[in-house]
C-alpha cells in the first residue's frame, strides 16, 4: 500500500507521543511493590518483604494485581517509566521477582490450552469463525455505541502503541528461513522505510482522530487484566529464548485472524463517526496481515519447524495461549457492554 502524506498530522504530535509515561497507580501488593522499588532508590537497592514469594504464589494469575506488577517489570525493557533509572531494567532482584510471577503466569496459560503438536490443524482452527459471528468486531460493526469504540481504541493503544516491538526480541533467536522471513514481517509493521506508515504511529494517529490521547502509556491505567495479560504474554514469551516458538505461534495467530477483524473494525468506524486516520491504520492492516499470514505459515513457522522441529508442541502452544486471551479479552468487553457498564477501570472520553 503505498500512502503519502497522512492528513492532520501536527509537527507537535511526535513529541507528544514519545514522552516517556509515569508509572501507572499499583492494585496490589505486587504491583506496589514494583512501584515502590522503581521509586525508592537506584538498582541493587530492591529488599524483598518476607512474605513476597507467598503473595506471588497465591496471587491470581490472571488478575490485575500480578498482571500489573509484570506490565511494569517488562516495560523496562521498552520505554521505561519517567523518572526511573534505566539501569533496573537489570536489577537482580527486580528480575528473580520477575521470572517468579512469569512462572505463575506461564503455568496458567499451560493449565488452560490443551497441547498438541499439529501445528497445521492449530492455525486451521483460527480461521474457523463462530457461527453466530458475536466477537467484538463483530459487535462494533452491526450494534456497538461510539463510547463502546471509544473505549475498545483507548484498551488496544496498550499494546498497539509498541505494535511489534515484542516479537522484535525473537529476531536474534531465529535463523535463516525463519529470520528473513520474520524481519521481512517486522519491515512491513515499522513502515517499509516510511516512518510515516509505522503502524505504532498509524495507531496514535487512530486515538488523535477518535479525540483520544495518542501518547504512549495513557491508557495503561485504565485496562483491565485480560488486555494487560495479552501484552504480557507477547513480552514473556519475546524475552525468553526457550519460548521462541510460542512467540512465532503467537505472532501467527495473531496475523491470520487480524485482516478479517480488521475488515470489521473499519465498518464499524464508518457507521460511527471514524475519520481517514482512524480508519487507515484498518485498512493498511487488511492488506498487509493477508500477506503476512501466509509468511508466517509458510517461511517463519515453515522455516523454524523444518530447523528445530522438536519445538512443534510451543508452535501451537503459542496459538492457543493467544486464542486464549484474546476469547478472555473479547468475553470481558462483550459482558460489560451489555451490561451498560464500562469495560475500563476509568472512563474515557474525546477531547482528552
Amino acid at each position: 500500500m503505498t500512502v503519502g502524506h497522512v492528513p492532520g498530522r501536527t509537527a507537535e504530535r511526535p513529541s507528544e507521543r514519545a514522552r516517556t509515561p509515569a508509572p501507572p497507580p499499583s492494585r496490589g501488593l505486587l504491583s506496589r511493590t514494583v512501584a515502590d522499588a522503581l521509586a525508592g532508590g537506584p538498582p541493587g537497592t530492591f529488599v524483598r518483604s518476607p512474605d513476597l514469594f507467598a503473595a506471588v504464589v497465591s496471587a491470581d494469575p490472571f488478575g490485575d494485581d500480578l498482571q500489573l506488577a509484570l506490565h511494569m517489570c517488562h516495560e523496562l525493557h521498552y520505554r521505561g517509566f519517567a523518572g526511573v533509572d534505566a539501569d533496573w531494567e537489570w536489577d537482580a532482584g527486580l528480575l528473580r521477582l520477575r521470572g517468579e510471577m512469569e512462572s505463575v503466569f506461564l503455568d496458567a496459560l499451560r493449565r488452560e490450552t490443551v497441547p498438541g503438536t499439529d501445528v497445521e490443524a492449530a492455525l486451521e482452527d483460527l480461521l474457523v469463525e463462530p457461527v453466530d459471528g458475536e466477537g467484538v468486531s463483530h459487535h462494533l460493526r452491526d450494534a456497538g455505541e461510539r463510547w463502546q469504540l471509544l473505549e475498545h481504541a483507548a484498551l488496544r493503544a496498550v499494546y498497539h502503541l509498541k505494535e511489534a516491538d515484542p516479537h522484535a526480541f525473537v529476531v536474534p533467536r531465529l535463523r535463516g528461513r525463519a529470520k528473513t522471513a520474520l524481519v521481512a514481517v517486522e519491515n512491513d509493521e515499522f513502515g517499509g522505510g516510511r516512518p510515516e506508515m509505522i503502524h505504532q504511529d498509524l495507531y496514535a494517529g487512530l486515538l488523535d482522530d477518535l479525540g483520544l490521547d495518542p501518547s504512549y502509556g495513557a491508557y495503561v491505567d485504565a485496562a483491565p487484566a485480560a488486555m494487560l495479560a495479552t501484552v504480557n504474554m507477547m513480552s514473556l514469551f519475546g524475552l525468553r529464548r526457550s519460548l521462541r516458538g510460542a512467540m512465532v505461534g503467537h505472532f501467527a495467530a495473531a496475523e491470520i485472524t487480524t485482516a478479517p477483524s480488521a475488515r470489521r473494525m473499519v465498518a464499524a468506524l464508518e457507521r460511527l463517526g471514524g475519520g481517514p486516520r482512524a480508519r487507515l491504520f484498518y485498512t493498511e492492516h487488511v492488506e498487509a496481515d493477508a500477506v503476512h499470514e501466509q509468511v508466517l505459515r509458510h517461511d517463519v513457522i515453515g522455516g523454524l519447524l523444518a530447523d528445530e522441529p522438536e519445538l512443534a508442541a510451543d508452535v501451537v502452544f503459542g496459538v492457543r495461549a493467544t486464542v486464549l486471551l484474546e476469547d478472555r479479552l473479547g468475553d470481558h468487553l462483550l459482558e460489560s457492554w451489555r451490561s451498560g457498564r464500562s469495560a475500563l477501570r476509568r472512563p474515557v472520553t474525546e477531547g482528552r
